[in-house]
């Protein structure tokens, strides 16, 4: 199909991105607000954006409560004519976990928490990747999909 001059072809949409620095306890309030927002938008399930913004509610805390200088979350929501995915990205350039195993594990915790942070988090996504580097941070990459 050929169109007429003077109308643009449609527009292929890019990606919806929202990136914040958290460094408090407010900061991690407004962060965990626009990923549920973004979800929303993006046509998730009021549950599953329910679920994204628990899974960054987590890592964002884990910023303030673990780094001096806090660190930055990026989500970025892709639509295709399938799906919506969301990557939530958190990267800090903190101490790291020394014990990865050990904190990936229910319970534990280094300051007198529940110790449900980062497997809470694995749960709540569809994927989920840590790296971490003592004395030089840490970054976790997960997907959030709209069935």
């Amino acid at each position: 199909m050929s169109r007429s001059p003077g109308f643009p072809e449609p527009a292929i949409p890019g990606p919806d991105i929202v990136a914040l620095r958290v460094m408090s306890e407010i900061d991690a309030a407004e962060v965990r607000q626009e990923a549920r927002r973004l979800a929303l938008r993006h046509g998730f399930s009021t549950v599953r954006a329910h679920g994204l913004a628990t899974a960054v509610s987590e890592l964002a805390m884990n910023l303030v409560l673990h780094t001096t200088r806090g660190g930055l979350i990026r989500l970025t929501a892709q639509d295709t004519p399938d799906a919506s995915v969301i990557e939530l990205v958190a990267e800090d350039d903190g101490p790291g976990i020394p014990d990865l195993a050990l904190a990936m594990e229910d319970g534990f915790s280094t300051r007198g928490g529940l110790g449900c942070g980062l497997p809470g988090t694995r749960r709540l996504v569809d994927s989920f990747t840590i790296t971490t580097r003592v004395g030089e941070g840490t970054r976790i990459v997960c997907l959030v999909r709209r069935p």
